[in-house]
């Protein structure tokens, strides 16, 4: 029907990606993390998964990339944030800016963001850091700010504040939520790159690289011809996903509670 539609406004049909598969930068391998939020147990599973994935495997220049929402709506956003600090002095890790990151920094001195920020995951956030819930229900958002300032080290915010735009390795772009389609790389914003929904999800045109993506919850990883999103809601449904690429493969690991225990699985993607 949209190309039928596109045909009648005469405009081009959207381009088709050629059938070449995209691929790695030679000698690299690439292992990609959706978004945690806070599911610190989740997070200690797919990181022992993915070193014990990468070790049996050849040598090769690895890379990890976390695709951002690191914190928020889950139950250890302040564990999260120091595990992800602890695997990068240990590891080639690129850190990739998530909305929900966004939002809390900005909450320290925007006291409108703070008001998203809690309703949207940030009140589970501030526990995590110590702040009691009695605390949070009796601050106004002035007092909140200071409690914030107080309960938050000064490294984890530095922390976050250096998480990147997007990164590229090869034929793949690895970003948080996605990209403005037709719009080069290079005049991406931060605000799609974080927030971006439509007309990403829906776009069937070549993007120029496969784009691997977050912030849009599915039930099992979505491996289309121009992008790939594994955010598959660790939060809520116990599935923490990452997503494995070298040369022209892939493959999934994921770390999955189930009836109170935290295991992994891998397959081909």
């Amino acid at each position: 029907m949209k190309s039928f539609l596109r045909r009648l406004s005469g405009k081009p049909p959207l381009p088709v990606r050629p059938l070449t598969p995209a691929a790695t930068p030679p000698g690299t391998r690439i292992y990609a993390v959706g978004d945690i939020h806070g599911r610190l147990d989740l997070f200690r599973e797919i990181i022992r998964s993915i070193e014990a994935d990468d070790a049996k495997r050849a040598p090769a220049r690895t890379s990890i990339v976390l695709l951002g929402d690191l914190i928020d709506r889950g139950p250890d956003s302040a564990g999260v944030v120091a595990l992800a600090r602890e695997w990068a002095e240990q590891r080639a890790i690129k850190l990739i800016m998530g909305n929900h990151e966004e939002m809390f920094l900005d909450s320290f001195t925007k006291q409108g963001v703070l008001r998203s920020f809690m309703r949207y995951g940030g009140q589970v956030t501030m526990l995590s850091y110590g702040i009691s819930q009695r605390a949070l229900a009796e601050a106004d958002s002035e007092e909140l700010q200071r409690l914030m300032a107080e309960a938050v080290p000064q490294e984890d915010r530095d922390f976050l504040a250096g998480f990147e735009k997007m990164v590229r390795y090869g034929d793949y772009v690895f970003v948080h939520a996605g990209i403005r389609p037709d719009m080069p790389l290079e005049r991406q914003t931060g605000q799609d790159c974080r927030w971006i929904r439509e007309p990403f999800l829906s776009h069937a045109g070549d993007h120029g690289s496969v784009i691997v993506n977050g912030h849009t919850v599915t039930d099992a990883p979505e491996l289309l011809p121009n992008r790939i999103g594994i955010d598959t809601g660790a939060f809520m449904s116990g599935k923490l996903t990452a997503i494995g690429l070298e040369s022209t493969d892939r493959w999934l690991i994921q770390a999955c509670e189930q009836d109170g225990e935290i295991a992994s699985i891998a397959r081909a993607a």
